[in-house]
């Protein structure tokens, strides 16, 4: 079928108010919670195909993260989804206000490569519980996950309302063409901008979750020993292939001796002595990207590490010293197990060296002192922020994740996601009864000074008043509101 066809296909679906019904949308997230229970094993095996995971790191990062958010959007999901009520002023206490949480349609999500399944099917389950229509692009750059994608979600889901499309750029181009109502992308800032143009001709939503080089800022402060396990988990994790691992680190050259000797002997504690034979480390995607990593360790200096292997797409846990902001590793996101170090003195550089460069994705502070804390905190701008740990704040379902600039743009997870995939549409209501047309009835000519100064004193914004004191201020309201409209309409008379 053309890709035109199933687009066509998936809005005729939405329009015939399918989605829209709660029971459905929880009984397609209770089949996609049961496909991840019944499939685990061949999840992990595609994973193992595409990046030689570990299982360990499969489950934890990938399919038990699924399983887990899938679990809270069913639990929350009639809570998630309801109608909020926000806080009124006393003009409108009478009324009804509320903010409805339509779907948008039809939306598209393009899925990454790192995260095979992880950042194609966590922003399905929340497009699905917010009531859209999914059509779901896995990155071909994983091609065992992407299958695993394509042949096991229509043994699941309604096929009329989600859909799969695999295939590279060009198909991804040619999806592009199509008119969707909300697109949901995640990978590089280059293809980011690639959807974020194609999404202006429609003048189509879209959320971007993109990269970029996320500091990690080490003062003396900080316990070395646990930092450094901290930090080497967060960035060799998957080879380094995380939008969110620290890409380099900030620190003093004293730091710096310290991090380096507990690293060491960390890095040798984990991989042993030939980390090629460890079974726990990811490899990488594919030969292009290893060819551009390989190339950013010739000519620097490497403190820890260096090995590569072609044939393998190995190159082993490795860090960087006497690092330049103008040398190669430092002009774009690493997204490999490469990590430099840069000294700096302070708190006070490191922010100059920060904000000096795009907003990045992540940003980590390991540091025991407030006051440094603080600054950094006041002081810079990043997508979300750590401290004294790397990666955990993607797993804080009640923060919304997301980057800012170049960094990405929207953010999701637990109740943001499906905010993300929702029109928050306003809504006011209000009733026909005569005391509440009185007071308005000054909006209507014709017009006088007594009208002008009625709404000019209702309207007036005050500081908010304790709900306690409601019944005492509405009946010194009505009490008012009569006698300024009584005077009103004599005036009128006269």
């Amino acid at each position: 079928m053309a890709h035109s066809e199933i687009v066509q296909q998936l809005h005729a679906a939405f329009q015939s108010g399918k989605t829209r019904n709660i029971g459905f949308r929880e009984k397609q997230l209770k089949n996609l919670l049961r496909m991840y229970e019944e499939n685990h094993a061949e999840m992990a095996q595609a994973l193992a195909s595409d990046l030689r995971k570990h299982k360990q790191e499969a489950y934890v990062m990938e399919i038990d993260y699924l399983m887990n958010d899938l679990r809270s959007i069913i639990f929350n999901l009639h809570d998630w989804i309801k109608a909020e009520k926000p806080k009124k002023t006393l003009v409108n206490m009478m009324d009804g206000v509320f903010i409805f949480k339509d779907p948008y349609g039809v939306v598209m999500v393009i899925g990454a490569w790192n995260y095979p399944l992880q950042l194609s099917l966590a922003p399905v389950a929340a497009a699905i519980a917010a009531g859209n229509c999914v059509l779901i692009k896995p990155s071909e750059l994983a091609p065992a996950s992407s299958k695993f994608i394509a042949n096991t979600i229509p043994k699941y889901l309604d096929q009329d309302c989600y859909r799969v499309v695999e295939g590279g750029a060009k198909e991804t181009a040619e999806l592009l063409k199509q008119k969707f109502d909300y697109i949901f992308y995640t990978g590089s800032g280059r293809v980011g901008k690639i959807v974020h143009q194609a999404c202006s001709e429609n003048l189509t939503p879209c959320t971007l979750e993109l990269g970029g080089k996320s500091p990690c800022y080490i003062d003396s402060s900080a316990d070395i020993a646990i930092s450094t396990r901290r930090i080497l988990w967060g960035k060799f994790i998957n080879a380094g292939q995380t939008c969110i691992a620290p890409d380099y680190i900030l620190c003093s050259k004293d730091v710096q001796e310290r991090f380096l000797k507990e690293a060491k002997s960390v890095l040798k504690e984990w991989y042993g002595d030939n980390p090629k034979l460890s079974p726990d480390l990811c490899r990488i995607i594919n030969q292009q990207h290893f060819q551009r990593l390989s190339g950013l360790l010739k000519g620097a200096k490497i403190a820890i590490g260096g090995d590569v292997d072609s044939t393998d797409k190995y190159i082993a846990p490795t860090i960087l010293t006497d690092v330049k902001p103008d040398d190669p590793v430092m002009q774009d996101e690493i997204f490999g197990p490469i990590l430099p170090i840069l000294v700096v003195e302070n708190a006070y550089e490191a922010i100059k060296f920060i904000n000096a460069r795009d907003k990045p994705l992540a940003l980590y502070i390991f540091s025991t002192n407030e006051a440094n804390r603080n600054l950094i905190i006041t002081n810079t701008s990043s997508g979300g922020m750590c401290i004294n740990d790397v990666l955990g704040h993607f797993a804080v379902e009640s923060l919304p994740f997301g980057g800012v600039g170049p960094s990405g743009m929207g953010a999701y997870h637990g109740k943001h996601g499906i905010d993300t995939f929702s029109h928050q549409k306003s809504c006011l209501i209000k009733n026909f009864s005569s005391v509440g047309e009185k007071l308005a009835s000054s909006r209507y000519p014709p017009y006088s000074d007594g009208k002008l100064s009625f709404l000019s004193t209702v309207l007036k914004k005050r500081k908010s008043i304790s709900f306690k004191y409601l019944p005492y201020l509405l009946m010194f309201g009505i009490g008012v509101a009569t006698t300024v409209v009584v005077k009103c309409l004599n005036e009128d008379h006269k």
